[in-house]
């Protein structure tokens, strides 16, 4: 999309406002389908960190997610300019990937369509 969603756009802002990581999403970018739960840009942050922390490659990346906590926006009265996924998967044909669930940014201008919700997908 070359002009974000709105209605997107407020539901981001509004996870973001409530630090709430319970509002399932499924957005459709570049063709790819993704599917899980919106996370505050700061809540996925420090997870991303957490787990990279604990990697021996790769720990010294863990403080690129740490510092600038705010995504170069100077305070929250901008809206958002990205979604922020934890237990997401891209889901293609039966299968989810990664089954567990994984860590996406997604930019909201990139999405070409989207719906309320976390999409199941089945393996057989």
């Amino acid at each position: 999309m070359s002009n974000p969603d709105e209605l997107l756009v407020a539901i981001s802002a509004a996870v973001e406002s409530e630090r709430s990581n319970q509002m399932s999403l499924t957005v459709v970018v570049g063709g790819a389908v993704i599917t899980g739960r919106l996370a505050p840009e700061a809540v996925w942050r420090e997870r991303v960190a957490e787990v990279l922390k604990d990697s021996e490659r790769l720990g010294p990346f863990s403080n690129v997610f740490t510092r600038g906590q705010g995504g170069g926006r100077s305070g929250r009265a901008e809206a958002p300019t990205h979604l922020h996924f934890h237990l997401a998967r891209i889901l293609q044909g039966t299968l989810g990937i990664p089954e567990t669930g994984g860590m996406y940014r997604v930019a909201i201008k990139d999405v070409s369509a989207w719906t309320v919700g976390d999409l199941s997908y089945s393996d057989r």
